[in-house]
């Protein structure tokens, strides 16, 4: 069977234990972390600095079984030393969690294939996969880009290429280019919907990846032609922020209908749900 995570950004406004809790009442098998700001100013989930926050986390993670999928997020700049993340890596480690997402925001594609490559190095011995995300605003801007800095970097043991629907979408990467991904390269990928077409600027790319996606279903991106490329085992985080939505409907509903969604679209047989 397929393991589900829920994302950090689904139910952002839940603490790390909240997070487990409401996952186990809605289905998911997993979650996702923010253990760093993913840019200046930006709301986390500071584990590395509360030590309470995280002996609750792992309690809550023993008494109902959810595990922690990946921990986010690491942005690799010009100036990136791997070294700087090893805390993150042994509270990831601590969290049993599976992988950590990086975001590559290095412009010189030689230097960022030798910051992946030390990073991904750092990270094995934590049991931690590294998994590039392109997003069409950065400087790996389609899934060609990222297999290409994993490929420059080596192909390390651990090194994966994240798709996420939304952002494969509004790249220039085709099903194709997905289809042709190494398969020991893709841990898991990311679900929503959205506008299916269209020309977006990057500030309309940003604020809808981070506050006004989609249910699956609810949009025009071709969610089953996409999974249909990917193995049909990999695990899925559902990725819906909503900044109307969530607060409006409170994060156990809004991640309960994230997941019915998500299977209505991915499993055979399974309904669209009538909210």
């Amino acid at each position: 069977m397929r393991a589900y995570s829920l994302s950090y950004l689904t139910a952002s406004s839940l603490t790390p234990a909240q997070a487990i809790a409401v996952a186990a009442q809605t289905g998911y098998s997993h979650v996702g972390l923010r253990l760093c700001a993913s840019m200046p100013g930006a709301a986390f989930q500071d584990l590395l600095n509360d030590a309470h926050l995280m002996r609750e986390t792992l309690a809550c993670s023993r008494n109902t079984g959810v595990g922690v999928f990946d921990i986010e997020v690491i942005r690799i700049r010009d100036n990136f030393d791997a070294s700087d993340w090893l805390a993150l890596l042994e509270t990831g480690a601590a969290l049993k969690a599976r992988g950590v997402l990086v975001v590559g925001d290095d412009p010189d594609p030689s230097r960022l294939a030798q910051s992946f490559a030390g990073l991904c190095e750092i990270a094995r011995p934590f049991g931690l996969t590294v998994d590039l995300e392109f997003l069409p605003w950065t400087a790996i801007r389609d899934a060609n880009s990222a297999l290409a800095i994993v490929d420059a970097a080596g192909r390390p043991p651990n090194a994966g290429v994240l798709v996420d629907a939304l952002h494969l979408a509004r790249s220039t990467s085709t099903l194709a280019d997905i289809a042709a991904l190494p398969g020991s390269c893709l841990h898991y990928a990311q679900i929503c919907d959205g506008p299916g077409s269209g020309t977006f600027t990057r500030d309309e790319m940003i604020h809808t990846a981070v506050a006004e996606r989609l249910l699956p279903g609810e949009g025009g991106i071709d969610l089953k032609g996409l999974f249909n490329a990917l193995p049909s085992d990999l695990p899925v985080s559902v990725e819906i922020p909503h900044h109307i939505r969530l607060p409006r409907l409170g994060a156990y509903e809004w991640a309960r209908q994230a997941l019915a969604a998500t299977r209505a679209v991915l499993e055979p047989g399974a309904a669209m749900p009538a909210w």
